[in-house]
């Protein structure tokens, strides 16, 4: 006898392994033949609802680790609350403009500026939409449930419209503005760059001491004495328009082997060791404010810097004299326009030194330190080079480092309306709590939001321009602009929009004020 003979097994119709990869694909098609989801919907209709809104992935690739981290934990959350009784739809959706879309494109071969405008746009939808397509089954695959059949898309006319209204209603209430001002840009993906596409990386910089003449020492200082400055951006120099110092702080003249310096009191002993000054000797002493409209000589060109007088410097690091050049730094940019500078770059879209940096055209701006380094040297201005690792900004798409640049850009401001905005946000409960702070800080501290971009494939703003180049924003073309877009029938979105489309847009009232009106930016 058999010992298998002696046991009393149960029988079952099971087979001994599950051969998931090959039954899973069966379950689902069963559930979706079955219309479970829908099922599921209709059964808890009308009763107590539990919306989660899911932030779409983009349409640009394979599904991935955090993809699946991403859907899985929403597909548990969505399916526990169905199961309990409530009305839980789950809608998914993809963020289908941008960079990153483009990108892939240009992995592709592609080249943008070779072709038509309405070609590469095409494009990019026909590539969106095909990765909509492949994300779909891929998620449907790890099994997660939900309105497969009817997504949001952000390049659906529907879905664009509801952001030109939102736009249009913003405008009208004077909350968008367009300027000339300093903002993130990056040179790798030739883009402005919003505070969330910015991510920080350790890099090492050169650091330098600069010491720029006094021309007009207002009966206080010397012409034969130097303000230094301390920057970790030489190429910023040739776009120096003025010094920066704190009117509160206390300021000192000294002099070292015959030669006379001011930097501020309170970091006399740190540039002293820095800059290796045995016995510097404090001829006077002044407050910042007293220095205010003092003027000094730029080390490179022929042309004046400013003293101004500003809170937001301070005594961490440096001299207390802060190079101040208006169109590459915010605070630069703000006390720049308080006294007066003018606000210009001296690199263009991809990086490269323009004809505002002279000797310098043509240059890459990170291989342009090497060279302002050189000619300070060259010109006795150069006190001290050194170098130091400190964590910089970087383009979160491209890993490159991006840059503060001055560029006409439109903006949306929340200054009028920041404390309704921080109040609805305390009424809410975030899960993690970090959440509501990281979110409220950003609220809290930035009043002036970046959102126009150089993209090919984006959201357009619904702004026209005269032939003048004078920007055209009404409630008429807007609401013309909306007409068309929902009333035209197209498969493809807002950024490629047929040009019957743009014609029936310019016969508005704005034919009026303009002879010719030229497309919406994008």
């Amino acid at each position: 006898m058999k010992v298998k003979d002696t046991l009393n097994l149960g029988k079952t119709a099971f087979p001994m392994r599950g051969n998931l990869p090959k039954r899973e694909p069966e379950f689902q098609k069963d559930w979706e033949e079955n219309h479970v989801y829908e099922q599921r919907q209709k059964l808890n209709q009308g009763r107590p609802a539990f919306v989660l809104h899911d932030g779409p992935p983009f349409a640009n690739g394979d599904i991935h680790m955090g993809h699946a981290l991403n859907k899985i934990s929403k597909d548990i959350i969505v399916r526990y609350h169905s199961m309990a009784g409530y009305y839980s739809p789950y809608v998914p959706g993809w963020d289908t403009h941008g960079l990153p879309i483009e990108q892939q494109l240009a992995k592709q071969g592609i080249k943008r500026k070779e072709m038509k405008m309405a070609d590469y746009r095409e494009l990019c939808r026909q590539f969106a939409m095909k990765e909509i397509d492949r994300q779909r089954t891929e998620f449907k695959r790890l099994g997660v449930s939900g309105d497969w059949d009817h997504p949001y898309i952000t390049l659906l006319p529907e879905f664009e419209a509801a952001e030109v209204r939102v736009f249009g209603k913003m405008a009208e209430k004077g909350y968008i503005y367009h300027g000339l001002k300093p903002v993130y840009w990056s040179w790798s993906s030739e883009s402005t760059l919003a505070e969330a596409e910015v991510e920080y990386k350790d890099v090492k910089s050169p650091s330098i001491y600069v010491a720029f003449q006094v021309k007009d020492g207002k009966g206080i200082l010397d012409t034969d004495t130097y303000l230094i400055i301390w920057t970790t951006t030489p190429w910023t120099i040739p776009s120096n328009r003025g010094i920066t110092v704190n009117p509160k702080f206390e300021y000192v003249q000294v002099a070292v082997d015959g030669k006379k310096y001011v930097v501020a009191a309170e970091r006399l002993h740190e540039v002293a060791a820095d800059l290796g000054w045995s016995d510097p000797q404090v001829l006077k002493t002044f407050k910042g404010i007293d220095m205010d409209k003092m003027v000094a000589r730029h080390p490179l060109y022929d042309r004046d810097s400013l003293v101004m007088n500003a809170n937001h410097v301070t005594l961490d690091a440096g001299t207390g004299l802060v190079h101040t050049a208006p169109g590459h730094g915010e605070d630069d940019y703000n006390v720049g326009v308080r006294y007066g500078l003018p606000v210009e770059s001296v690199v263009d879209a991809k990086g490269y030194m323009n004809e505002n940096a002279p000797g310098f055209e043509g240059v890459f701006y990170d291989d342009a330190n090497k060279m302002v380094t050189q000619q300070l040297t060259d010109k006795g201005a150069l006190l001290k080079l050194d170098f130091f690792t400190h964590s910089y900004p970087h383009d979160w798409r491209t890993k490159k480092p991006v840059i503060y640049r001055a560029t006409t850009q439109w903006f949306a401001s929340v200054a009028s309306f920041r404390d309704e905005i921080l109040g609805q946000i305390d009424k809410v409960n975030f899960t993690p709590s970090w959440g509501k702070t990281r979110l409220y800080n950003m609220i809290r501290d930035r009043g002036d939001w970046v959102i126009s971009r150089q993209r090919a494939w984006g959201v357009p703003l619904p702004i026209f321009y005269a032939e003048d180049g004078t920007p055209i924003l009404e409630k008429e073309t807007i609401d013309t602009w909306l007409t068309c877009l929902v009333g035209t029938v197209r498969t493809f979105g807002l950024s490629a929009m047929p040009k019957t489309c743009y014609q029936r847009a310019t016969r508005t009232q704005v034919v009026q004020t303009a002879s010719s009106l030229r497309k919406p930016t994008s």
